[in-house]
């Protein structure tokens, strides 16, 4: 319950901002243009309250999720249905009708809402490199590979501890977000790699595996294990009546190696100690400045996973904001990255190279949300929303109708032709993708309940 709470809360927060931002650009470029403005609402449904200010009604109403802008003419309902096309609720003498006003104009205000939410990412990536900008207090910048996983897809490619990636999927010098992002993008695919081995370099070629469409994917999937940090691992606690008890393992201690290996993460260590299925192991330990030798034999305590019994030390963080000339060029690079990330997943979803069901509606946003708003620092959250953000700014674009990219579209036709579509013609395109967006609109929530943890024994 709390974690639905929490999920459900944090989407109605995320995606009512996000939608907000993109009306309130509408709004204002519809204002500055003279386009009458009857309602800014934050929410749908019934009006709970407000105030009325010239000719618009500013109101809340009951469900809080995104808001719209209602322009004079703009909607069908208000025009005549009959063969000439002219506004009956909206007249074209009303110089304050949205439908009175010169095509650049109205292609203008659709291409407001958009722009607002890349500003907003903009914004948001600044505030956070600019003011907070969390780091590790130690780190590991070059993609270095810590542990290969024997037989897993990254060790049939022929990669090996100490490898640095010098070239992912057709980039180069990619940090570990971009190859995590185009392991995804190539899910049962195989991917073009080059890494740095020693004083030379090596092309390989690795395979995917297709569990990188599932939400859930991790770099352990593919036996890849990245090292993030440089350092041992420390001991925060260790459990009474364990195989780390028992190999004299005590809090405060740090693992400096295990059976030769220079393990920096619990997850690195814990693939190596699954791999092992029980194998005893030697550890060389750090304590007060000694170093001990200690051997442990690895168990199933939780009936599934081989382990030692402790948990480490948290990962030390530390704020490091930047000069506001490199917190802009880290935005604009987050910002671009991001962008091209979406515009190449939607043209492999039409290539038929990435599935529909990979992609991620209301419900898998609220349940990224909520992991972001309980994850420890900043970073997730502020890139989450400058993702969503983005992604909302993109798919509006499109050349749909309904959307504001398919408005525009309409709007270059008309002006190619030199008179308006007609209105009959434009309300059947709009109630065709309206049922063809809903369509989509079902099939992804399916997919979205489908990907949750509850209806996991039911997947094949």
């Amino acid at each position: 319950m709390h974690q639905f709470l929490v999920s459900a809360v944090a989407f109605i927060v995320l995606v009512g901002v996000m939608v907000v931002v993109h009306e309130f650009g509408h709004f204002l470029v519809a204002k500055l243009f003279r386009v009458r403005v009857e309602a800014f609402s934050f929410g749908f449904g019934p009006r709970l309250f407000g105030f009325k200010y010239g000719d618009t009604d500013y109101k809340v109403c009951l469900l809080p999720l995104g808001g719209y802008v209602k322009m004079t003419g703009e909607n069908f309902s208000e025009l005549e249905e009959a063969a000439t096309g002219k506004a009956s609720v909206a007249p074209e003498n009303d110089p304050g009708a949205f439908t009175s006003h010169p095509r650049w104009q109205r292609m203008v205000i659709g291409l407001a809402g958009p722009t607002a939410n890349f500003a907003l990412a903009l914004v948001l990536m600044i505030f956070y490199f600019g003011w907070i900008n969390e780091v590790p207090a130690v780190q590991v910048k070059s993609t270095t590979v810590e542990w290969v996983t024997p037989g897993s897809a990254a060790a049939q490619a022929g990669f090996e501890p100490g490898d640095v990636i010098r070239r992912f999927d057709g980039v180069d010098n990619p940090e570990w977000d971009q190859v995590y992002e185009h392991s995804k993008l190539n899910a049962n695919q195989l991917v073009p790699v080059t890494v740095q081995r020693g004083a030379g370099t090596l092309a390989l070629t690795m395979r995917v595996p297709a569990s990188a469409r599932n939400d859930d994917f991790d770099f352990i999937d593919a036996g890849l294990l990245p090292q993030y940090l440089t350092g041992p691992i420390g001991v925060a606690e260790v459990e009474p009546n364990t195989p780390a008890a028992r190999a004299g393992l005590r809090a405060g201690d740090s693992i400096a190696s295990v059976d030769g290996h220079a393990f920096h993460t619990i997850t690195s260590f814990q693939a190596y100690t699954h791999a092992g299925q029980g194998k005893p192991m030697t550890l060389i330990v750090l304590r007060n400045g000694a170093t001990i030798q200690m051997d442990a034999q690895p168990a199933k305590l939780d009936g599934s996973n081989w382990m030692l019994g402790f948990s480490t030390s948290a990962i030390p963080y530390r704020d490091n904001p930047l000069p506001l000339p490199a917190a802009l060029s880290k935005s604009v690079g987050f910002c671009k990255d991001n962008s091209f990330l979406i515009v190449e997943v939607l043209e492999r979803l039409f290539e038929h190279k990435v599935s529909v069901s990979q992609l991620s509606g209301p419900v898998g946003i609220a349940v990224i949300a909520g992991q972001a708003a309980e994850t420890k620092g900043w970073l997730p959250k502020f890139g989450l929303a400058a993702e969503i953000s983005l992604n909302l700014g993109i798919l509006n674009l499109l050349p749909f109708p309904i959307l504001d990219g398919g408005m525009i579209l309409l709007l270059i036709i008309e002006s190619f032709l030199r008179h308006d579509i007609s209105i009959n013609v434009k309300e059947r395109i709009y109630q065709a993708a309206f049922v063809v967006l809903m369509v989509f609109f079902v099939f992804i929530i399916f997919s979205d309940v489908s990907k949750l943890q509850m209806f996991s024994h039911v997947r094949p």
